[in-house]
């Protein structure tokens, strides 16, 4: 006859089995925060910031998520959107006037005919990169949607902070970008290593002061062609 096993050692037995599924302990993630601040000391809002995986370093599941770009009062809102590959993104126009969107960025090349209201079926943005957004009946408008290679992303607050939660352990690549960011591009990265547990830190101070916020280009020829 078989003794019954203690409780103590069953219990661990299903702690084994739940983590044997692809499941990841809570001790193996961490805390990242990013922090950036101008070169006159004052911390900088809205700016995007990632942490994107170097080697080995397992990934959340990637979901084919959707979210919105509005138009309002002649502008995109929010003016910086970042989404994660594969995203779609619904660009509906509660203005007071028609708006007529078009990117010519090589990460997504599109436009959507002068509409009012929610006519346009989403767009959906799968290559990673910086895609900037104009209207042709608005010159002034700008939008910038930043679409990023990682799950580990999002956008500083008033304080220059953003705080990603529950990263793997492993090495990442953190960048900051910004429209209004002068500094090189290449100085806007940096190698982080995230522990086990606790929370890690990264600082960007700007050396150059922030820049007024770039219009899109100019029509080229055979725009209609996009």
């Amino acid at each position: 006859m078989h003794k019954a096993a203690p409780r103590h050692a069953l219990i661990g037995l299903l702690w084994s089995a739940f983590f044997a599924c692809g499941h990841v302990s809570p001790a193996l993630a961490a805390g990242v925060q990013i922090n950036l601040i101008a070169a006159d000391g004052r911390p900088v809002a809205d700016a995007v910031a990632t942490a994107t995986p170097i080697g080995a370093v397992p990934k959340r599941p990637r979901e084919r998520k959707s979210t919105a770009m509005d138009q309002l009062n002649k502008a995109f809102v929010p003016q910086v959107l970042v989404v994660e590959s594969g995203t779609s993104v619904d660009f509906p126009n509660n203005d007071s006037v028609s708006h007529q969107v078009y990117s010519f960025s090589p990460a997504r090349k599109f436009q959507l005919s002068l509409y009012k209201g929610e006519l346009h079926a989403p767009v959906q943005f799968d290559t990673p990169g910086l895609v900037v957004l104009g209207c042709n009946i608005h010159d002034s408008m700008v939008g910038y949607i930043y679409v990023a290679d990682t799950p580990y992303f999002g956008k500083t607050d008033r304080a220059g902070i953003l705080r990603l939660d529950q990263v793997p352990r492993g090495r990442y690549r953190i960048q900051v970008w910004s429209p209004s960011i002068a500094d090189e591009p290449g100085s806007m990265s940096k190698d982080l290593e995230v522990e086990e547990s606790g929370e890690s830190a990264v600082s960007f101070r700007l050396r150059k002061p922030l820049r007024s916020v770039p219009q899109p280009r100019p029509h080229p020829e055979g725009w209609d062609a996009y």
